[in-house]
């Protein structure tokens, strides 16, 4: 076992549960082919990363995807908020022995296998992490000691979480690391060249 984990946080792939946002102006169909993709391209970049990786499905869990079983632990996301669940799986993790460990989403078309590397080199010096989108929230958090007030108090989804973890982290005295700010997709003004493929399949 690493002393480092990568949670990955997904969404099962369902036809009008995925990219609802986004559904709403170019249809579920594409939404749904939207949100594959980013589950592809996520795979893409965490498979050859030296840590262990677990991901951890909204609904339920699928033994028979793309996110291999040699490669991918696989779990279930608890009830609650989204704070509630990360909390969770970080306290899951520390109690099973890990000491570095990051959680990233699976709507970040542009995160590369980079940034999670240099995510985990910074926990090596300091006790958080955290890659900030450029809608307010953030696509990465890392940490190297547990604090449940990282996940407590916060409008998720809203353009403040980011803001208000680091005020968190000052407050609670932990050092910490900013990773580049990337693009989280929401919405269709979200989608960059990648996409069009989709959106003009039978346009």
């Amino acid at each position: 076992m690493s002393k480092e984990l990568l949670i990955v946080f997904v969404k099962n792939p369902q036809l009008g549960k995925a990219k609802t946002r986004l559904a709403a102006t170019v249809g579920k169909e594409k939404a749904l082919a939207v949100y594959e993709l980013l589950l592809a391209k996520t795979k893409e970049e965490t498979a050859n990363l030296s840590v262990d990786k677990i991901v951890y499905y909204a609904d339920f869990i699928d033994e028979n995807d793309l996110w291999d079983n040699d490669r991918y632990k696989k779990g279930l996301q608890t009830d609650g908020d989204l704070g509630k669940k990360i909390s969770s799986v970080f306290q899951s993790a520390f109690d099973t022995g890990y000491e570095r460990i990051c959680i990233i989403g699976s709507d970040c078309y542009d995160l590369t296998q980079n940034h999670l590397e240099t995510a985990f080199e910074a926990l090596q010096k300091h006790e958080a992490v955290i890659g900030l989108a450029e809608d307010g929230g953030y696509y990465l958090l890392g940490i190297s000691t547990m604090n449940k007030q990282l996940f407590e108090n916060k409008n998720w989804s809203t353009e403040t979480v980011a803001s208000d973890t680091i005020e968190d982290f000052k407050s609670l005295g932990m050092t910490f690391q900013e990773l580049p700010t990337l693009n989280d997709i929401d919405t269709e003004a979200d989608l960059g060249p990648w996409a069009d493929h989709i959106l003009t399949a039978n346009a």
